[in-house]
């Protein structure tokens, strides 16, 4: 039976709540990495166990993406959505009211199973909402939202931990978390899930699916080996004191915004180059950090290039998969979803093999590399066949025939 046309505010409406979610479930992913010291004190726990709050919820949402996206694949998308923002709010209501650190690591495990299959439907439920047109412009706009985290949820949440504690952030997300739960139960429409022209890619590519996966898995990995720790870095090896931090996460949030504004209005006329351009930002900064980061200028100038590019990535690749996916959308973007979060798992977990073994700076280096490495996927592995294959091809359809 066919459903309703809903109201035309209501698309805007719905959109608006689901870029909300993006921003909560980003903020309780990253809010670790301005609270690691409180957090550490607090429970009596070192830095890099602290780091492992971020490894433990990549690592989940890694492994599950890809089988949870599958079990729920036949279920009306409201049903969904609905149930995964009630888990974010229950869980940070959890993970404000332990004192333990295992207690905080199962609730925030709880977090990561609702944000793996939360980035797999929101974006096709987005996009279906507005005509294939626009497809470019909807996803920018959620990346927006989603760096929004970083230029205003972590520091935001920093800000409010060090003069109250660290757990009041997570009331506070709770909060945001239930507003958008209220958004899209009453608002967004109940419909089957393979309904909508975002439901397969436009131009499905398992090549290109495959290099895209490659790219997202190495990058994050890299930004992650050092961006976990970059608190201590900036105090540490920059010299920055603590309100100084604050500023330069905000100002790395305020990059990052920038980059994914000017990122989302190229998808569609770009799609090769918007992702090339941030990946190669990205390794600029991260071996700048690096080489000169007990500069203060050149460390607040490789910081703005690092933030800049982070919410660019993700966007450029959520974008192509919509694109290439050989299948189902959110199976493809549980893929993604599965690939970007194993990067952010692998990258905390090296950059704390790096703290343990050395010190804080070479784990920007070893982050570095690795960006390095993801850029060489995308222009090797982006390239056209060679000419000589295809005459190839050509010869041996006429010696068959």
């Amino acid at each position: 039976m066919a459903t309703a046309q809903p109201a035309r505010w209501r698309g805007p409406a719905v959109l608006a709540g689901l870029m909300l979610a993006a921003f909560t479930f980003n903020t309780t992913e990253n809010l670790p990495i301005g609270l690691l010291k409180l957090i550490s004190a607090d429970l009596g726990v070192s830095l890099p166990a602290v780091g492992y709050l971020v490894t433990g919820y990549g690592l989940t949402v890694a492994v599950v993406s890809l089988p949870i996206a599958h079990v729920t694949r036949a279920m009306p998308r409201r049903h969904v959505l609905s149930g995964l923002l009630a888990a974010l709010v229950l869980s940070s209501l959890l993970a404000a009211a332990v004192s333990c650190y295992w207690l905080l690591l199962a609730a925030r495990l709880v977090t990561a199973l609702a944000q793996a299959l939360f980035w797999a439907v929101m974006g096709p439920v987005a996009v279906g909402l507005f005509p294939p047109a626009a497809r470019g412009r909807v996803i920018g706009v959620l990346s927006v939202a989603g760096s929004l985290a970083l230029v205003l949820g972590v520091p935001a949440g920093s800000w409010l931990g060090r003069r109250t504690t660290w757990q009041l952030p997570l009331v506070v997300l709770a909060g945001l978390g239930l507003l958008s739960l209220l958004t899209v139960a009453l608002l967004l429409p109940t419909s089957r899930p393979e309904d909508g022209h975002a439901a397969h890619g436009a131009a499905p590519d398992t090549r290109r699916f495959a290099i895209v996966l490659a790219t997202t898995a190495l990058s994050v990995t890299g930004a992650f080996t050092g961006y976990t720790y970059l608190v201590a870095f900036l105090g540490a090896v920059s010299g920055f004191s603590d309100t100084a931090i604050s500023a330069l996460l905000l100002l790395s949030g305020v990059a990052g915004v920038i980059g994914v504004s000017a990122t989302g209005p190229l998808l569609d006329r770009f799609p090769r180059g918007t992702l090339i351009a941030p990946v190669a930002t990205q390794a600029a900064g991260m071996l700048g950090l690096y080489t000169a980061g007990g500069s203060k200028p050149v460390a607040v100038a490789a910081l703005a290039l690092v933030g800049g590019s982070l919410g660019p990535v993700f966007t450029a690749t959520q974008n192509q998969v919509l694109r290439c996916a050989p299948g189902r959308t959110e199976i493809a973007l549980a893929a993604n979803s599965g690939a970007y979060n194993a990067g952010i798992a692998a990258g905390a977990l090296l950059g704390a093999l790096v703290l343990h073994g050395t010190s804080v700076r070479p784990t920007f280096l070893v982050g570095g590399l690795l960006t390095l490495a993801a850029l060489a996927v995308l222009l090797v592995g982006g390239q056209p066949l060679p000419r000589r294959t295809a005459f190839t091809r050509s010869r041996t359809a006429l010696r068959t025939r």
